[in-house]
């Protein structure tokens, strides 16, 4: 049996940025630091923080008066950061610029009369803050059947942006049946999902098929994570999602010569060193690392915790 380990996998630069303030909060406020949702989607993150200090809360009516808060990667309703503002919290905002960018695009459509579809899971966070950018004028398709319900006030004013971590080519397909449509949609300049969850699926595209099992480590409400599963399994490969070595199932080997290794782009690699250690134990003979995309992107923090400061880079 041997491993093969797809690249690029695991933590992307908004995640870094994420755990990142948080860790500098801590560091310079002192526990606790409250967070508004996980920080990122992964229980080994979240668990290690909330051991450094980090409590984490639904909602913001479950932060005392004057604390600092952190609002999570994923983003937030703009009734949530005024909520933050009217109760004097001391905020700090750790939502991916790759979200921000949606939000901005979604501002600028609204003033200039546009309604629009985000493309999107109903329930996710990221979803949930990117619909809370206005009260009105906001719509979530998850299938082409809910392009097929769609109903707008002007077929001529509407335009779409998409969640940052769904599948590429099921985004591409309710894209395609949007503008089937509304012929007259209006996209984002440039495409809404995120440079690091499209890397991860063609490394996944590119891994998949030469392998008999693909196991992806990552928490199960983890969603670009789990679009990495659906990825190699519509390519026809068996595959599982993982939390971390200890649920992996030996049977899921029985028969298997070849088992591909990836990571959400919200899970450490200390998580995926785990799982080989595992294989490796099982009989694995050797790891091959694959040749894949390099990324070099690194986002700034924000100001009062060292603005302008690059976040760490703990990838691979």
């Amino acid at each position: 049996m041997d491993v093969l380990l797809a690249n690029p996998r695991g933590f992307c630069a908004g995640v870094e940025r994420a755990i990142e303030i948080v860790e500098r909060a801590l560091e310079l406020h002192g526990a606790p630091i409250y967070v508004r949702h996980e920080i990122v989607h992964n229980k080994y993150v979240v668990e290690n923080l909330r051991a450094k200090g980090a409590v984490f809360v639904e909602e913001l009516d479950e932060v005392p008066a004057g604390a600092t808060v952190i609002f999570s990667a994923h983003g937030v309703a703009k009734a949530v950061q005024a909520e933050g503002e009217r109760r004097g919290l001391q905020v700090f905002d750790a939502t991916c610029p790759l979200v921000t960018k949606v939000h901005v695009e979604v501002a600028k459509m609204l003033k200039e009369g546009f309604e629009i579809v985000m493309i999107g899971h109903r329930g996710h966070p990221e979803a949930e803050g990117t619909m809370g950018q206005a009260t009105e004028g906001m719509h979530l398709v998850e299938s082409i059947d809910d392009v097929a319900r769609l109903k707008v006030k002007d077929a001529g004013k509407v335009a779409y942006v998409t969640q940052t971590t769904l599948s590429v080519d099921d985004a591409a397909k309710i894209v395609a049946a949007l503008k089937a449509r509304l012929p007259q949609i209006r996209g984002p300049k440039r495409d809404d999902i995120c440079y690091a969850t499209q890397n991860r699926q063609d490394a996944v595209k590119i891994m998949a098929p030469q392998c008999d099992l693909v196991l992806v480590v990552g928490s199960p409400n983890s969603s670009n994570s789990n679009r990495l599963r659906e990825v190699a399994e519509h390519i026809g490969a068996e595959a599982y999602m993982v939390g971390s070595a200890a649920d992996l199932k030996t049977e899921w080997l029985a028969g298997k010569h070849r088992i591909g290794v990836t990571a959400g782009a919200s899970a450490p690699e200390v998580l995926v060193n785990e799982l080989i250690e595992r294989l490796v134990e099982l009989g694995a003979r050797k790891v091959r690392p694959l040749e894949g995309a390099a990324e070099h992107v690194v986002f700034t923090l924000p100001r009062g915790l060292g603005a302008g400061a690059p976040a760490k880079s703990r990838r691979n």
